[in-house]
C-alpha cells in the first residue's frame, strides 16, 4: 500500500508539472477538439474535423496573444488570464481525482487533494499568464 502511496505521488507530481507547463495552452487546446469533435460529428471526414480542430487551436491562442497586447489595463488582462487559467484549474482536478480514485479511500480527502492541485494549477496559470512579459508573448 505504501509503495502504492509512493507511486501515486510521483506520478502526480510529474503530470502537475506537465499541467502547469501546459496551462496557457488548456484553452486553446479544448476549444480545438470541441471544434474537431463537432465537425467530424456533422459529417466531415476525419482530416477535415482535424484541420477545423486545429485551425480553431491556433486562432484561440491567436486571440490570446492579440488580447494580452491590445489591452493594457492590468484588470482586464487579470480576466483574460483567469478565462485562459480556468481550463487548466478543470485539468488539474481532473487529473489528480483520476489517479487518486484507486489510491485515497476517502472520499473527502480525494476531494481536498483535488481541489488543492486545481486551485494550484489555476493560480499557477493566471500567475504565469499575468506575469509582465518583457517584451515576449505569453
Amino acid at each position: 500500500m505504501i509503495a502504492l502511496l509512493g507511486m501515486a505521488a510521483a506520478l502526480v507530481a510529474g503530470l502537475c508539472i506537465l499541467v502547469y507547463t501546459l496551462a496557457v495552452y488548456a484553452l486553446p487546446f479544448m476549444l480545438g477538439v470541441e471544434a474537431a469533435r463537432w465537425t467530424y460529428a456533422s459529417g466531415s471526414g476525419l482530416i477535415g474535423a482535424g484541420l477545423v480542430g486545429l485551425m480553431a487551436g491556433v486562432a484561440a491562442y491567436g486571440l490570446l496573444l492579440i488580447l494580452f497586447t491590445a489591452v493594457r489595463l492590468p484588470i482586464l488582462r487579470l480576466a483574460v488570464a483567469l478565462a485562459f487559467a480556468a481550463p487548466a484549474a478543470i485539468a488539474g482536478y481532473a487529473l489528480v481525482h483520476g489517479i487518486t480514485r484507486e489510491v485515497v479511500p476517502s472520499e473527502v480527502w480525494r476531494m481536498i487533494f483535488c481541489l488543492i492541485r486545481g486551485g494550484i494549477t489555476g493560480l499557477s496559470g493566471v500567475m504565469r499568464l499575468s506575469a509582465p512579459t518583457n517584451g515576449h508573448s505569453a
